[in-house]
């Protein structure tokens, strides 16, 4: 049985294709900074650290593909910590690719972005062009093969505040209101994020070796009809305000300015439609909201005191 190593593994998209690799037949070695609450009784379970090099050199013993989903992934979240964004994006990332060389990998995955096409995405997209470039020479260099993978905009379930739709859907279902800081023109390709798994799977085929692939939604999406959605799917009864503003960072029709490395973008014949995604979402938000909040620990002054 061949193995895989995913760093990154714990979270939104990282679990997701841990879950897709188990699938698909390999034993799933997951390194994150904390323990997965999605780990499989037989996937297999390392916490440490990005900037550890040592501690991923051990775990990637042993691994034919070393995913790399680990990292600063917030763009409004680089623009507030650039250093800390390049220095684990761009050195982790540089980490990860030795341990995939020193383990003799048959392939090295790096999770990149459509922005990398772009001017528009900070920080976050400065270190992924020079994630690319680093995994491109490694290659050049050493001869590990890789993929790199530069997705759209992801939802589904697992995400948290980071993520554009749960943001929404949160909104909505908390304060009866969504607010969109722009002026809902702006078009996205979104894509479910157990797609983008399979297809972040797919891609260790043979005919991916050495390529960038482009996984985004199947049709361009303008952010006024996602919430129309929303709001069909709500039963009218929400809000929805937008400021009309420029976002800042973030792209409006396209990601693209002229860049020289083109990437094919691969789909899949199966995917989750929109509506339902939407839907499993919302039931998501709401189970969450239905478990009872964690009692707080009882302070020593509370605590009686025994008897004699």
């Amino acid at each position: 049985m061949k193995k895989a190593l995913v760093c990154g593994g714990a979270g939104f998209l990282g679990s997701h294709v841990c879950d897709a690799l188990t699938e698909a037949g390999y034993a799933v070695r997951v390194f994150d900074r904390q323990a997965s609450p999605y780990l499989q009784k037989e996937q297999e379970m390392i916490v440490g650290d990005l900037l550890d090099a040592d501690a991923l050199l051990k775990a990637a013993r042993g691994c034919s593909a070393v995913y790399n989903f680990a990292g600063e992934m917030d763009i409004d979240g680089s623009r507030r910590r650039p250093f800390d964004t390049l220095r684990t994006n761009i050195l982790g990332n540089a980490n990860v690719l030795e341990a995939a060389r020193a383990a003799k990998a048959e392939r090295f995955v790096l999770a990149s972005t459509v922005y990398v096409y772009s001017d528009a995405g900070s920080f976050y997209r400065v270190s992924k062009q020079a994630c690319e470039q680093t995994t491109e020479t490694y290659h050049e260099e050493f001869g590990l093969d890789y993929t790199i993978l530069r997705y759209g905009s992801l939802y589904g379930r697992r995400a948290d505040e980071r993520n554009g739709i749960y943001r929404l859907l949160l909104s909505a279902l908390t304060e009866g209101r969504v607010r969109y800081g722009g002026t809902g023109e702006e078009l996205r390709e979104y894509i479910h994020v157990e797609d983008a798994a399979r297809l972040s799977v797919e891609a260790l085929k043979p005919d991916y070796a050495n390529t960038h692939l482009v996984l985004t939604g199947h049709h361009p999406m303008r952010v006024s009809d996602l919430l129309g959605m929303i709001h069909e799917i709500l039963g009218g009864k929400i809000k929805l305000e937008y400021s009309n503003e420029s976002v800042s960072g973030h792209y409006n029709v396209t990601p693209y300015s002229f860049h020289p490395r083109v990437g094919k973008k691969m789909v899949s014949t199966l995917y989750t439609d929109m509506g339902q995604g939407l839907l499993d979402c919302l039931a998501e938000l709401r189970a969450r909201a239905a478990q009872p909040a964690p009692r707080p620990a009882a302070k020593p002054a509370d605590r009686k005191k025994p008897r004699a």
